[in-house]
């Protein structure tokens, strides 16, 4: 089941809308099948690693990382194809609350004959494939927000300046999680300030994550990077209903796609974003600021999961916070999280939290 999980995540960022799926299919002791969900979520994992197996999977056991499908899509349901290929037990992390198999899958290896054993690793999986879940049971995307920041929570000088405050190793571990997500998120004022290309580079990696930026009005550069790739790398713009009609068409012309989004206040409502996101398939955003996007997310207790790199510098307090104003006047109402480790990454510190279950 470890195996099932490590090859599942190498479907994370690349199979949305479906879910990053690893089977492991063992006879006598020995492997003799290995799969995952494919990019676009097609072949399934199932098939992958039975298609491998071939002959060798009947009698054998299969390892799923979770329960198999029950219904037609655009595939067959894998709990048949299992079925056909004569396993004789099926383990299995946890059930899918996907209202088409929750527990349906079980039920159709159970009435053929299968034993079925679930729950091998659940909670490896069930983290593994949180996103999935949430989109599944609210309609959003899973959260992981990255705050790359001084000693002091600052992100930038007064005037601006950013680059670089954490190191290279870094900055390439940042390139590492974008691939492992289906999309990259700022908000208006980081596009603006700081022209990002939002791209995975340097990692030899042949699928870039959707770029999704928050804007409410569009008031985005024109000839900028996003701009001027919106054709080659996937551009989802976020924005208010009250945004311009003329950029609203400029930016399709350009080849980006617009999520017309509910107003919270002044402001789009995180919410509103990440339903939109959801509804389109995407199953996990990694957001990377600025600190009025961050700051929503935050006070609307959207963030599952929060990852900090520190850099050992100060700037001082007429620096640009990480995190913008929540307008808190308790501790009781600010959101904590669960310290899950710390890493050292080159010259900075890397620590990851979590929400608390």
């Amino acid at each position: 089941m470890a195996l099932g999980l490590s090859l599942g995540r190498r479907g994370q960022g690349r199979c949305w809308p479906n879910p990053a799926v690893g089977c492991v299919v063992v006879k006598d002791g020995r492997i003799v099948g290995r799969g995952h969900t494919q990019p676009g979520g097609r072949p399934h994992a199932e098939t992958e690693a039975l298609a491998m197996a071939g002959a060798a999977a009947r009698g054998a056991t299969a390892y799923v990382t979770l329960e198999p499908c029950a219904h037609h899509g655009k595939t067959p349901p894998c709990a048949q194809a299992l079925i056909d290929a004569g396993v004789a037990r099926v383990v299995v992390a946890v059930e899918d609350s996907d209202g088409r198999v929750a527990g349906q899958g079980f039920q159709m290896l159970q009435d053929a004959g299968i034993q079925v054993d679930v729950g091998v690793l659940a909670d490896e999986a069930a983290y593994d494939l949180e996103g999935f879940f949430l989109k599944t049971e609210q309609g959003r995307p899973f959260v992981t927000l990255k705050l790359a920041t001084t000693l002091d929570g600052r992100i930038a000088t007064a005037t601006g300046e950013s680059q670089w405050i954490t190191g290279p190793e870094a900055r390439r571990r940042v390139h590492m999680m974008r691939a492992r997500h289906d999309a990259v998120m700022v908000g208006g004022g980081t596009a603006r300030a700081d022209d990002p290309s939002l791209t995975v580079r340097d990692l030899g990696i042949d699928h870039q994550p959707v770029r999704v930026v928050v804007s409410r009005r569009l008031d985005l550069p024109l000839m900028s990077t996003l701009a001027r790739t919106a054709n080659d790398v996937p551009l989802w713009l976020a924005h208010g209903g009250d945004a311009d009609a003329e950029l609203v068409r400029t930016w399709e012309g350009l080849g980006a796609e617009l999520l017309s989004c509910e107003l919270q206040g002044v402001h789009v409502s995180p919410l509103s974003v990440l339903q939109g996101l959801g509804a389109k398939g995407l199953t996990r955003v990694f957001c990377e600021g600025g600190g009025a996007l961050a700051a929503s997310l935050l006070a609307a207790d959207l963030v599952d999961e929060l990852v900090v790199f520190s850099a050992g510098m100060a700037i001082g307090a007429e620096g640009l916070p990480a995190i913008g104003a929540m307008g808190l006047d308790r501790l009781a109402a600010a959101p904590r999280f669960v310290l899950q480790n710390q890493e050292r990454v080159g010259a900075d510190l890397m620590s990851v939290w979590r929400r608390p279950t």
